[in-house]
């Protein structure tokens, strides 16, 4: 199954043992202040369970039978080797008979569960800081790269293989990520669980039979052994969980969580970093195109919409999440879509709730015991991270073509980048038109707005700033990535626009979201290049411009001022927003960007002025 120095042969096929180790997910006191340091959008939230036990009887409602309930004969498992010889339907056989908590939907998705952990991890997610990554990467305060030493690297990375070697069966992933040819990169991934790959299966580009055969060696592994814990007395560890990535050796291993979004995310962060040396720009983004060939480019946090935006009837979905803009164009990095299921409905979200059919992943939710019908309006099983993983191409959106538009590369810059930003203070405008510095400020910044129900703990709008709506992803400085956006965008002549996709008319508790329909109007009218030709009024703090009309929009609600019956309470919130954008951008002060210094200051003076 492993040569002597730890690499996989092909003779390794699916998964063996039941036995899983207890995980602790609980943090030591001391830790609490280091972790104020780690930036955490995405982390782990907590399962509502003590044990295995009572989490999977959270995961089935109970209800009466409709039918007697008969036992099933199950087949026999056939050995399954690289991901040419399995389909989904083994992976489901594998996953069932297998992994407690697996189960087949009405829809025919395959719902399981995600141990422990469902989220990230991030304040145990480390990089192995060498010559190279001590002057390339970003370390120190609100950086995502956490350190640790080659030989600490080495001795999880010989835990986790031996752990995959034990067993009696393994899966080994060959794939690809990049839908450009020219830069795509070959991923191999090994796992224990059979969930783990059919997620993968799902989430990165298959290879052709022919592609496979002469796949050669990857450009990147992952040994994936999460179900094993780290030894919590090893240096550098602070829990049972850790998930170390190596750049020298390309490598990336996954211990103590089951979270499979570790995974997609640890290799988004390997794509952040490979890119850029390629004069590539990684951006965590959706994608879609006009059917005049027009780009846009959609830039949020979770909770902002960035992924029901970027799925539009009227567009060509390139991707929802993670993208890269080459000289060629814009790609998708990925051949599938994680989206959050919470509250799914048909009517709201129309593509995604169409996809969940025999293939998809179901992560974390709750169904009906008897008639398997899931219920994406129940939290039992954890308080919102659930999710679905489907693959891009089954959807109908993808299916149509554009003679610019090949599978998910876009042989097109883009023209608009939109920036999204759930403000639950109440005092963005639902749209503004950016100069290239605000731009960049607000990239960098990468604003968002927790509320009431979202962590536990939060009683009122909680300001949240991930540098480039992706810092836990990054890995060089946000200002290296802002300059290659600015850059891109200066070349294609493409506008900035930032998008309010949360509270008017006061904060959250007293005013009200904005309207799905208003904001598909704005986008609609950021397409059509309408809003180009609108007129525009500016605002006080912020300098931002906002339209006086649009189609189908009130325009009482595009200037917030005009909303707040309170002004006094306006202007305060508004100045306590913009302290708390000044006091965020104190971090990147210190980074000068190109030989000068004029352009990080063009990009401090973008920001709120008071």
């Amino acid at each position: 199954m492993a040569t002597e120095n730890g690499e996989f042969s092909f003779n390794s096929s699916v998964r063996g043992r039941n036995g899983l180790p207890k995980i602790q997910t609980h943090k030591k006191a001391e830790d609490v202040e280091t972790d104020k340091e780690i930036c955490h959008d995405d982390s782990a939230q907590p399962v509502k369970a003590q044990t295995l036990d009572e989490l999977h009887s959270l995961q089935k409602k109970k209800s009466a039978a409709t039918t007697p309930p008969r036992r099933l004969k199950a087949p026999s498992p056939r050995k399954i080797a690289r991901n040419s010889s399995f389909s989904p339907l083994e992976l489901y056989e594998q996953a069932i008979k297998y992994e407690k908590g697996s189960f087949i939907t009405t829809s025919g998705a395959l719902a399981t569960l995600s141990g422990a952990k469902t989220g990230r991890s991030p304040r145990d997610k480390r990089v192995v800081k060498d010559e190279t990554t001590a002057d390339d990467l970003w370390w120190g305060k609100g950086s995502p790269n956490i350190e640790m030493d080659e030989h600490t690297f080495l001795v999880n990375r010989e835990r986790a293989v031996d752990y995959l070697c034990s067993l009696e069966k393994v899966f080994v992933n060959d794939q690809f990520l990049n839908w450009d040819p020219e830069h795509r990169i070959k991923v191999r991934i090994v796992s224990a669980r059979a969930y783990h790959s059919l997620f993968m299966h799902n989430m990165c580009i298959r290879p052709t039979p022919e592609e496979l055969e002469n796949f050669g060696t990857p450009d990147f592994t992952i040994y994936n052994a999460g179900q094993f814990p780290c030894n919590r007395y090893t240096h550098y560890m602070t829990s049972s969980t850790s998930i170390d990535l190596n750049l020298a050796r390309r490598e990336m291993v996954i211990l103590g969580t089951q979270y499979a979004g570790e995974m997609k995310k640890g290799l988004f962060g390997v794509m952040h970093y490979l890119m850029p040396k390629r004069q590539i720009l990684s951006l965590h983004s959706g994608c879609n195109m006009g059917k005049d060939g027009d780009v846009a480019l959609f830039f949020g946090l979770s909770g902002t919409g960035k992924t029901t935006l970027s799925t539009d009837h009227n567009r060509y979905l390139i991707g929802d999440d993670e993208h890269c803009w080459s000289d060629n164009g814009v790609s998708n990095i990925e051949g599938g879509c994680y989206a959050k299921c919470v509250d799914l409905s048909r009517e709201k979200e129309p593509d995604i709730w169409n996809a969940i059919k025999f293939g998809t992943v179901l992560e974390n939710v709750v169904f009906d015991e008897h008639t398997r019908e899931v219920d994406y309006s129940d939290k039992s099983v954890t308080v919102v991270w659930f999710f679905v993983l489907f693959q891009k191409h089954s959807r109908c959106i993808s299916n149509r073509v554009h003679s610019k538009c090949k599978d998910t590369m876009c042989w097109s810059p883009s023209q608009n980048v939109i920036l999204l930003a759930c403000d639950a203070f109440g005092v963005l405008p639902p749209v503004s038109k950016l100069s290239l510095p605000q731009t960049m400020y607000h990239f960098i910044s990468g604003y968002t707005a927790l509320v009431a129900g979202t962590e536990d703990g939060i009683k009122e709008p909680t300001a949240t700033f991930s540098a480039c709506f992706g810092a836990a992803f990054i890995m060089l400085h946000p200002t290296k990535y802002a300059a290659m956006l600015a850059e891109k965008m200066q070349k294609h002549g493409a506008t900035g626009w930032l998008v309010n996709t949360g509270w008017s008319g006061g904060s959250y508790g007293s005013g009200s979201r904005i309207k799905l329909a208003y904001t598909r109007k704005i986008i609609d009218a950021i397409h059509s290049g309408a809003l180009l030709e609108a007129n525009y009024t500016k605002t006080e703090i912020f300098g931002l411009e906002i339209p006086t009309e649009i189609e189908g929009v009130p325009s009482e609600i595009l200037d917030p001022a005009n909303t707040w019956s309170d002004k006094n309470a306006y202007k305060d919130t508004l100045l306590k927003l913009g302290g708390l954008f000044k006091k965020n951008f104190e971090v990147f002060l210190n980074y000068k960007i190109g030989a000068d210094n004029n352009l990080t200051e063009e990009i401090l003076a973008a920001g709120p002025n008071f």
